[in-house]
């Protein structure tokens, strides 16, 4: 079983949150996860979602502020081992072209 998530942490203030951002990207390094940091957020994936969760909150628990806003959306995908990337290629493959765009 694969379960891939989408997290985005962040304090919620005026100025740039890069610093805190970066603090909660840090702490995923603490569990078995694979992860992408993208602009809107970060691309986990575990093989289960308890995983998932854990380091969901330690990425929550890193950033330091009055104020956290943490959005996570997960695929727990208990029937099969399909991996992010390949939900990536399956939509390449429909395409047929990269599933970016340069402008």
């Amino acid at each position: 079983m694969t379960a891939i998530a989408m997290l985005s942490v962040a304090p919620v203030v005026e100025e740039s949150m890069a610093e805190e951002v970066a603090a909660a990207v840090a702490a995923l390094d603490d569990f078995d996860v694979s992860y992408e940091t993208n602009p809107m957020g970060t691309v986990i994936e575990a093989d289960d979602a308890e995983t998932l969760f854990a380091a969901a909150a330690a990425a929550h628990d890193a950033v330091d502020g009055d104020r956290v806003s943490t959005v996570l959306k997960i695929d727990d995908k208990r029937a099969s081992d399909g991996t992010a990337d390949e939900k990536v290629e399956a939509v390449e493959e429909q395409l047929g072209r990269e599933a970016k765009r340069e402008r």
